[in-house]
């Protein structure tokens, strides 16, 4: 099995972002169990890597995965399941480059809108969610099984196009 880097990336060598499949199930559970506690089942993993109208996305440095963004297309809206970067990797705009693909994924393949829950208590994430455009559209109270609130936030996928381009300028 493959860990997770733990150097920082190095400034001379970008990340490559790809598209992961069962092949990855190994990388991703343990990139799960290091960034968010071993949210997600092997079977979770496997079924989530498998379908075609759940994009899962990856940030590889050499055989290194760094961060995942996964999501469900549910008719003409991207869920966002699943993001997460190895702790050793953070504020490097990682978790940000793969949102904003995985919404231009999602665009792709007929997306107008995403959604996602986020726990109130996670100002990393909500900020990473507000800066690729995303808005509180309600709350999820006591959602998490350690009773935090969910928030709800949306995003009309056009938007986030503006936000990509910007962040490339």
């Amino acid at each position: 099995m493959k860990s997770p880097c733990r150097a920082p990336v190095s400034t001379e060598t970008a990340p490559s972002l790809i598209r992961l499949g069962p092949e990855d199930l190994h990388d991703c559970l343990a990139l799960d169990q290091l960034a968010l506690g071993g949210l997600w089942t092997s079977e979770q993993w496997h079924t989530e890597l498998q379908e075609l109208r759940r994009p899962c996305l990856g940030l590889r440095l050499q055989q290194h995965l760094l961060g995942v963004a996964c999501g469900w297309l549910v008719v003409d809206e991207l869920h966002i399941t699943a993001v997460a970067v190895d702790p050793a990797q953070r504020r490097q705009g990682l978790g940000r480059r793969l949102v904003l693909a995985l919404l231009q994924e999602a665009r792709n393949l007929g997306a107008l809108h995403a959604t996602l829950e986020v726990s109130a208590t996670n100002g990393a994430a909500v900020a990473l969610y507000a800066a690729c455009g995303f808005r509180t559209a309600g709350v999820r109270r006591g959602y998490y099984s350690n009773g935090d609130d969910a928030l709800v936030q949306w995003l009309r996928i056009q938007e986030a196009e503006k936000v990509r381009i910007a962040a490339h300028s």
